[in-house]
């Protein structure tokens, strides 16, 4: 009886230390969780971030003024424009 008693215990202890290590376990991951959400958020801001910079650089008027003054473009003249039209 003293026997069966002890076995008890030791399976008592073991599954104690089972949840005690579960837990540990998933507050662990529920953290490392929660900082790759705040990370994933940090990005997409950045990410909305770079996406109104390229919108702010890639301004059809700022493009053009950036080929005449630096590149020193212009506009053909209006005769020697052709036009290509698409095949249907």
């Amino acid at each position: 009886m003293v026997r069966i008693d002890a076995v008890l215990v030791a399976l008592a202890v073991a599954s104690a230390l089972g949840v005690v290590a579960s837990q540990h376990q998933a507050r662990r991951l529920h953290g490392e969780f929660e900082r790759e959400q705040a990370r994933a958020q940090a990005l997409e801001v950045e990410w909305g971030q770079l996406q109104l910079e390229q919108s702010t650089w890639a301004t059809h008027g700022r493009v053009e003024k950036l080929a005449r003054d630096r590149l020193h473009m212009q506009l053909p003249p209006e005769g020697q424009v052709l036009v290509v039209e698409p095949q249907s």
